[in-house]
This record gives structure tokens, C-alpha cells and sequence, in this order.
């Protein structure tokens, strides 16, 4: 299992690598460059802004500015803002990343553990009641765009009920809150948000988890059990549901890039200051390296998790950890 981690760990390398030359030239063949946004006489004058180019290196050809861009970033140096400011690419990101990823472990969290007990039970019970009111679940999770279900639980619970607030993740008087006060302030920011999310992923994975039980339960070790006697809570938990896991697993594992492009729109939308605000805030500023540096996070993160999902397999079916093994004798 560690020479598998390894080898995958090694062969992402080239990947990451493809994918950065790729975002890289496509960040250049879009329209405008990164002082276009800038106002006021001195700030437009074309001498000026050739200077800043040649000062940026961006008057360099691509591959040229490609080139020297991967060496920082061999060195962990992801370079500094266009913005005013000029801060570290690396800090900026720093203070975003924690936010996207807290917000997203919340919510696969929430998903897996209400997914896979919805499709077993929809399997289980196939043509009741609850299977039939799931599946209609399903199909409205599917049909509802993100960003049209969060306007409308903004003017619902934020502006008609003023139940809970519908931007950010603090309030304006937050630091003079007490401590189970300021624990409140933030679950409600995070209800909004983190509830769009889960009504799609749940409608997704549930339906995913139903079907592959399904498929399980009618084979034939699993009739075997019945036959022995064994009571259906084992036979269910012990001998269907971890087979029946494993294509959850893959795509929970591609789901999880899903998620972080996701934090895109709902950040955008409630004001969250996380990785996907920053992305939007990047590419109409023209600021590549806060875009490059976004895009390696993601990247990284994007595989990581298909390693962590390879890996789990391993955890779900005990027969792939030893496959290897079997070959070489």
C-alpha cells in the first residue's frame, strides 16, 4: 500500500505539471492584461504600462514566462500580488484556504453521513414510501441550480424572516460577543451556504449509494447469508454495505474537486472570504500569479483526494491491499 501511495504521489508530479501549462496559457490567451483595470491619467498612459510589463515580465513570450514561473514555484515561491498591495501570493492564500476548506469538510461530512444511510434504507425498502419520496428528493436536488436556491433562501430567511444572516461569516459586532455567542454568530453564517451545497451532494450520493446496493444485495453470497439465518441488520451491515461502498467511494473522490469549484459561486454569493472569492476577485483583476498559485492549490488538493480515494479502497475491500501481493508469489 506504500509503494502504491509512492508511485501515485511520483506520477502526479508530470500530471500537476500539465495542468499548470495548460491554465497557464489559457490565462494568457484571455483578453486584457493585469494594469488594464488601473484609473487616472498616469495609471492609463501606454509608456507607463508597457514599463510595468517589462518590470512583471509579462512582455516576455509564454513559454519564457511559463518557464521562469514553474522555477519559483520549485522553490515554493508563488510570487506577489498585482494588486497595490503586492502582498505574497502564498499569504493571500493563507488567510483564504482555511475558510474553503473548513466550509468544505463541514459539508462532506454532512453528505456522507446522511447519503449513505438514505441509500441503504431506499435500497432496502425498494417501492415504499420512503424510496419513492427520496427519489422525488433526487430529482428536485438535481433540477435546482445552486445559485437560484441561495437567492431564494437569502430573501426568504435573510431579508422576509431576518432569520439568519446572508453574507460573510462574521457580524459587524462579533469581537464584543461572548464565547457561545460568537459560536452561534458563525453556525448561523454557515447554515445558508453550507445548506445549498448539501441539498444537491446529498440528492447525488444517496441515489449512487441506493443503486449500488441494489446491485449487492442480489448477489449471491448475500442470499447465502439470509439462507444461514443470519439476521438482516448483519447481513445488511456485515456483508453488503462495505462491497456496496466502493463505487461510492470513486465518486466521492471526484466529487471532492466538485466541491472546491463549487466554493466559487456560493462564495461569491454570501460574501465567504475563501479561496473561491479570491479566484473571482483574481481573474477580473487580471492577477496571475494569485490565479496560478489558486489553481496549483486546487490542483494538488484535486489530487490528493483521488489518491485518498484509491487508498480507501483498500480500507473498503481488504482483497485490493492484497492483490499485489498475490501476483508476486
Amino acid at each position: 500500500m506504500a509503494l502504491f501511495a509512492l508511485r501515485r504521489l511520483v506520477l502526479a508530479v508530470p500530471l500537476l505539471i500539465g495542468i499548470t501549462f495548460i491554465s497557464f496559457l489559457v490565462i494568457q490567451l484571455a483578453p486584457g492584461g493585469p494594469f488594464d483595470y488601473l484609473q487616472g491619467e498616469d495609471l492609463t498612459d501606454p509608456t507607463l504600462i508597457k514599463r510595468l510589463n517589462a518590470e512583471y515580465g509579462l512582455d516576455q513570450p509564454v513559454h519564457v514566462q511559463y518557464w521562469r514561473w514553474l522555477t519559483r514555484i520549485a522553490r515554493l515561491d508563488f510570487g506577489r500580488s498585482f494588486q497595490p498591495d503586492a502582498r505574497p501570493v502564498l499569504s493571500k492564500i493563507g488567510d483564504r484556504l482555511p475558510i474553503t476548506l473548513f466550509i468544505n469538510l463541514i459539508q462532506m461530512f454532512i453528505i456522507v453521513a446522511l447519503a449513505i444511510p438514505v441509500g441503504v434504507a431506499s435500497a432496502t425498502r425498494q417501492y415504499s414510501l420512503f424510496d419513492k419520496v427520496t427519489t422525488v428528493f433526487v430529482f428536485i436536488g438535481f433540477a435546482t441550480p445552486d445559485f437560484w436556491l441561495a437567492l431564494l433562501l437569502m430573501i426568504l430567511f435573510g431579508v422576509q424572516l431576518d432569520w439568519l444572516p446572508i453574507s460573510g461569516l462574521r457580524s459587524l459586532n462579533y469581537e464584543y460577543l461572548g464565547f457561545w455567542q460568537k459560536q452561534w454568530d458563525l453556525l448561523s453564517h454557515l447554515v445558508l451556504p453550507v445548506f445549498v451545497v448539501v441539498f444537491g451532494g446529498l440528492a447525488g450520493l444517496s441515489r449512487y449509494m441506493r443503486q449500488s446496493m441494489l446491485e449487492v444485495i442480489r448477489q449471491d453470497y448475500v442470499q447465502t447469508a439470509r439462507a444461514k439465518g443470519l439476521p438482516e441488520p448483519v447481513v445488511i451491515g456485515k456483508h453488503a454495505l462495505r462491497n456496496a461502498l466502493l463505487p461510492v467511494v470513486t465518486i466521492l473522490g471526484l466529487s471532492l474537486p466538485g466541491l472546491i469549484g463549487g466554493s466559487v459561486i456560493i462564495e461569491t454569493i454570501f460574501a465567504i472570504p475563501g479561496m473561491g472569492q479570491l479566484m473571482v476577485q483574481s481573474v477580473f483583476s487580471r492577477d496571475y500569479p494569485v490565479i496560478m498559485g489558486n489553481l496549483v492549490i486546487v490542483a494538488t488538493l484535486t489530487l490528493l483526494a483521488n489518491l485518498f480515494a484509491d487508498l480507501a479502497y483498500g480500507l473498503v475491500d481488504p482483497r485490493i491491499r492484497f492483490a499485489g501481493r498475490r501476483r508476486r508469489r
